[in-house]
């Protein structure tokens, strides 16, 4: 049976063609998720949890065609709430070196230059240096440009450097 047809079934209520697109995409779905959230046991939680997302929303699939498309972006928004709840700001010290920030500073004096920082700075240098996520992939998640993301995360370690620069705890180079 066509793909299609199968979403057209769970569309009506048939849980069988749901179940069997659902199997049909679970590798995708558990890729998508492991490359956002870096954890077996995290991915694996939340391909249950799209899955019930999905099963719940199945009526809201405008085109079958892109059944595929709307599953993967429930699973996109479902990692980016995971990872904007979870509140490990604990960078590692590459992202302190990278800046050229002196490696005696403590956790509270970097948490406090973190703090100064919007929510939407803290959670892309979260993503990109705690996470390991790449740029383009935060793009994707956040349907912005890649460009605009190269941006945004310029100036927000700019930001960063500034806050120690300004305490007189690094030289500008």
């Amino acid at each position: 049976m066509s793909e299609k047809k199968l979403v057209l079934k769970a569309i009506i209520g048939d849980e069988e063609a749901f179940l069997e697109l659902i199997h049909s995409y679970e590798e995708a779905l558990y890729r998508t998720a492991i490359s956002f959230l870096k954890n077996e046991g995290d991915a694996l939680e939340a391909v249950q949890e799209v899955t019930y997302r999905a099963y719940r929303s199945i009526k809201t699939v405008k085109e079958p065609a892109y059944f595929k498309t709307w599953l993967i972006r429930i699973m996109m928004n479902y990692c980016q709430d995971v990872l904007k709840k979870s509140k490990r700001e604990v960078f590692e010290e590459y992202l302190i070196s990278i800046q050229g920030v002196s490696e005696d500073f403590t956790f509270l004096e970097v948490e406090e230059a973190l703090l100064n920082l919007s929510e939407y700075e803290r959670e892309l240098l979260h993503l990109k240096y705690f996470e390991d996520v790449k740029i383009k992939d935060i793009a994707v998640m956040w349907n912005t440009p890649e460009g605009t993301i190269k941006t945004r995360l310029h100036k927000a370690l700019r930001a960063f450097r500034n806050h120690f620069e300004e305490k007189g705890e690094v030289k500008r180079v």
